[in-house]
């Protein structure tokens, strides 16, 4: 019996598909996954949107993700342990971006103490679960007017 090896191609940044004219809102994109998501789909050519609950390292995000690409990226306010910042959040993404491509919910927390959300969820399942529902659900007239729209969710 003769023996293959199968030629594993790794992706990478480089190979994303051109992403100019699209418009991207990430949650949790000042820092780790989203914020490195944000970069590569940025260089890219894609709009970013960055939806962050911390503004101070969301401003030093929007830098980071405004030096690699010429499109208007933005800064969006977003708190999803409380739905009023959501429904807010929400409301000014489709003020800035009437037409959303991608939706990448990507912001949650993990093995925190017990605590409950503004609306008294408990904060891990109100933040990772249901706000980024809230979200998603706010955000679907922006996302039906693109040709293509996705949702990643990441868990």
């Amino acid at each position: 019996m003769r023996s293959s090896k199968l030629a594993i191609k790794r992706f990478g940044v480089s190979d994303l598909p051109d992403q100019h004219g699209r418009t991207i809102l990430i949650t949790g994109a000042n820092n780790g996954l989203g914020l490195n998501s944000a970069k590569a789909l940025a260089q890219a050519g894609a709009r970013i949107l960055l939806a962050c609950r911390n503004q101070e390292t969301g401003r030093i995000a929007l830098d980071a993700v405004s030096a690699l690409g010429p499109a208007d990226h933005a800064l969006i306010p977003l708190d999803l342990a409380d739905l009023g910042s959501v429904r807010s959040a929400a409301e000014q993404a489709l003020d800035v971006a009437p037409v959303i491509d991608v939706l990448i919910n990507n912001a949650g927390l993990m093995a925190v103490p017990f605590a409950r959300t503004a609306d008294g969820f408990e904060m891990q399942i109100g933040t990772n679960h249901l706000g980024h529902f809230a979200l998603t659900d706010a955000l679907l007239p922006a996302l039906l007017k693109a040709s293509s729209p996705r949702v990643v969710t990441l868990a």
